[in-house]
């Protein structure tokens, strides 16, 4: 089940290592209100439909560099290729490391529609992410803030910075709308 954003606009959940030496991302994108993040979840949006129209749950993701480039890119795919392991998050993530030779990934965001599990959470820490950029909370398995805050953990050695609730209304409904089908498909 998805949660709604408490905030009827996004917002930043934390600053995270912004300030730190090894935080390489413009500071200005700390606004939750960039114009760029909503561009940049809007892609997302239009990979997560190629998600489910292929039958696997519709989440995107799009890792940006410095330089506002996208470096990579992902939609679900743990149905098409048998995968537990293939969220957009990590395959995004995973194709971002390639792109570069090398997983710091510090100087990137991770715009995602859906907030992250327990395992991409994990992975955005280990690439030591920039930031994350994500559209609605999941109250089922969210380990950004919903259900865990993985990143502010004592297990985490990254603070992450996270904004929240970019396009959370057309992230939740286009996740309600794919949930809807299914169960009116599997019910027929």
């Amino acid at each position: 089940m998805l949660l709604t954003s408490d905030a009827s606009s996004p917002q930043l959940l934390t600053r995270g290592n912004a300030a730190r030496k090894g935080c390489q991302v413009d500071p200005a994108l700390l606004n939750p209100l960039h114009p760029s993040h909503d561009h940049w979840m809007a892609a997302a949006i239009a990979l997560a439909e190629i998600a489910a129209a292929e039958g696997d749950i519709p989440v995107g993701a799009i890792v940006v560099d410095r330089h506002g480039q996208a470096i990579a890119q992902a939609n679900n795919r743990k149905q098409r290729d048998g995968d537990p392991t293939g969220h957009a998050e990590i395959l995004a993530l995973r194709a971002a490391g390639q792109s570069r030779q090398n997983w710091h990934l510090n100087d990137c965001t991770l715009y995602v529609t859906l907030e992250p599990c327990p395992m991409c959470a994990g992975g955005l820490i280990h690439a030591r992410l920039g930031l994350l950029v994500f559209g609605t909370a999941d109250r089922k398995t969210g380990a950004i803030q919903s259900v865990l805050n993985l990143p502010a953990s004592a297990a985490s050695n990254h603070r992450l910075p996270i904004i929240s609730g970019v396009l959370a209304d057309r992230c939740q409904a286009q996740l309600q709308d794919w949930f809807a089908q299914r169960r009116a498909t599997i019910h027929h």
